[in-house]
């Protein structure tokens, strides 16, 4: 067991793959305890018996139409009628639009490459100081995963959904609880916006009508899919799978068939792309879940409880200690693997504190979302630094004001769980 668990870790530390590690971790702790290892390829069987799987693959394709055709644009027109008056408009405009885009194609390195492209050169022109603008751009892309239809939000509330928690976890919650706390880190975002445009020129000297009426019609087609998602889902009328089929043949017959931005050539390479994504998450999924069994079959998540009680004696202290931890798990794993495998290994904890499951998801994905951009080695940082040419010591120093103002709200998102909780 030993011997095996060393080679694991020179093969994790030599660059195996992330579902390998998590496998041989679980073929290991599986033999170690005695059980059959087709334990490990029956949870992957077990993957096609859950009906609210489907709800990735969907939300995920429709993303990645969305990403190719011109409603960035589009959100970027709306949100600039809607905001461009104010004092900072331009920077509130770029929150704004980067936070919804993604929210639908939960991916933060597709907002940076398809909305940071033209929105950063946008902020430079308009007088904001470079560092500011290349640190909005590269902060912004991660705000949406709050937002429903994240693929975070699903993938937590699928995976925690299994763990029979009490109270249980939903995605219908999930996307209730995400949206205050998302909120309250655009408004920190935006109030900061504002304090730094007090100066600059205006994009828009009035609130125009006009402008806003053709924006609206510009956009007709992107702004039902809010209230085809969630209004499906809280009427009743579709339950999250069924909501993310509709948007998708939805997204389809727009893009493809009404606006034609998509050329049904492309089609196959955009549904390759897509589904390579899933793949990858079903993949760490059905290897986590592996784990999963064999680390409550042994009892880990007591243990980790009754280990961390003798040093950590309050739900608050828990979670600030966990707001660290997660931080920096965000900077070096990717949102889906971390989700995967942390879950099951700390609901039942945090429940045990007394913590709601769902409030816990919401802060974890929280911190993971800000570990995207968490200087020195979040994610969007590289995504960004390539796409915009720049040095990352560059970009990680123009990220540290805006770490400091979303930890900020991420503590109060923290500690005040009617903020996740207000709206069930």
């Amino acid at each position: 067991m030993i011997t095996g668990a060393l080679i694991v870790l020179i093969l994790a530390a030599l660059g195996m793959p992330l579902f390998a590690v998590i496998a041989a971790i679980a073929l290991l702790g599986f033999h170690a305890a005695g059980y059959d290892l087709i334990a490990v390829a029956v949870e992957y069987y077990r993957l096609s018996d859950r009906p609210g799987l489907i709800a990735i693959p969907m939300f995920t394709l429709a993303g990645y139409l969305l990403g190719e055709s011109g409603t960035p644009t589009r959100l970027v027109r709306l949100s600039m009628a809607l905001l461009g008056w104010l004092p900072g408009g331009l920077a509130i405009v770029a929150i704004v639009a980067c936070a919804f885009f993604t929210a639908f194609t939960g991916a933060s390195g597709m907002t940076i490459v398809a909305i940071g492209a033209f929105l950063y050169p946008a902020l430079v022109k308009a007088k904001y100081p470079e560092n500011y603008s290349l640190g909005l751009v590269t902060s912004s892309g991660s705000l949406g995963l709050l937002f429903a239809p994240s693929l975070p939000l699903i993938l937590y509330g699928f995976v925690a959904g299994q763990l029979g928690t009490t109270p249980p976890v939903t995605i219908r919650d999930l996307f209730l609880a995400g949206l205050m706390p998302g909120g309250l880190m655009i408004l920190v975002l935006s109030l900061h916006a504002m304090w730094v445009g007090r100066q600059l020129p205006r994009v828009a000297s009035r609130f125009d009508t006009g402008e806003l009426w053709a924006a609206v019609k510009d956009a007709i087609w992107e702004l039902p899919l809010p209230v085809i998602v969630l209004g499906g889902i809280y009427s009743g009328k579709f339950a999250a799978s069924e909501a993310a089929a509709v948007t998708v043949l939805y997204v389809f017959i727009v893009t493809i068939l009404i606006k034609k931005e998509i050329k049904f050539q492309k089609l196959p390479d955009l549904m390759a792309e897509a589904m390579r994504l899933v793949g990858a998450i079903l993949i760490i999924l059905g290897a986590a879940g592996a784990l999963s069994n064999w680390l409550v079959d042994q009892e880990v998540p007591n243990h980790l409880f009754d280990f961390s009680r003798q040093y950590v004696h309050s739900a608050g202290m828990f979670l600030l200690l966990l707001n660290a931890v997660l931080l920096l798990v965000g900077m070096f794993i990717d949102i889906f693997s971390a989700i995967v495998i942390l879950t099951p290994l700390l609901v039942p904890v945090a429940v045990a504190y007394g913590i709601h499951p769902v409030h816990f998801g919401i802060v974890m994905l929280a911190n993971l979302q800000i570990g995207y951009f968490m200087p020195p080695a979040g994610m969007d940082l590289f995504i960004a630094a390539y796409r915009f040419k720049m040095n990352i010591l560059t970009l990680a120093r123009a990220c540290v004001p805006f770490f400091l103002l979303v930890g900020l709200a991420l503590l109060i998102i923290t500690w005040v769980p009617w903020l996740s909780l207000a709206l069930l």
